[in-house]
């Protein structure tokens, strides 16, 4: 072969494609973004804490779609969400459901992991979850939940992960 001039033999063209694999091999695997996966959000148009919970998910790099209604029980009952669960606004992300002030962390370690559930969700409104900052941050844990219950995902100070 002849690359401007030069001649390319087999030998050197085995060794250029070798050193182009163990490139790329190298490379570090790096998740895809969140802003990739948009999140549907339906809120209440008056709830100041549901637009603090957005824009806690867009800082963390997510896509979010807001869609305002004043009747959420409809949207909770439609999707199926468990009364027990029920919070102050409800997402739609990937095939999931994300009810409540659940944190971003959360959300991404379920699209990453993938389970078999409804979603997750952190019943109430914890004193220092995503959108609701301001007085001293209670733990809180979120729950993912399912056909075959509810149990623990997740455990949060604020945004922080302890458990």
């Amino acid at each position: 072969m002849r690359e401007r001039g030069h001649v390319m033999t087999r030998r050197s063209l085995a060794g250029l494609m070798a050193a182009a694999a163990a490139a790329v091999l190298a490379r570090p695997a790096v998740a895809a973004p969140a802003g990739e996966t948009t999140v549907t959000v339906h809120r209440d148009p008056s709830c100041g804490c549901c637009a603090g919970w957005v824009q806690h998910l867009r800082d963390a790099g997510f896509v979010v779609q807001v869609e305002e209604t004043a009747d959420l029980d409809a949207v909770r009952n439609r999707l199926g969400i468990p009364s027990d669960l029920a919070a102050c606004h409800t997402a739609e992300v990937a095939g999931y459901l994300i009810e409540g002030h659940v944190p971003a962390a959360a959300v991404r370690r379920l699209l990453s992991e993938r389970p078999i559930a409804k979603g997750l969700a952190v019943p109430g409104m914890p004193v220092g979850s995503p959108g609701m900052e301001g007085g001293k941050p209670e733990p809180y844990t979120v729950v993912l939940f399912g056909a075959d219950g509810q149990r623990p995902f997740m455990r949060f100070i604020g945004s922080q992960v302890i458990g």
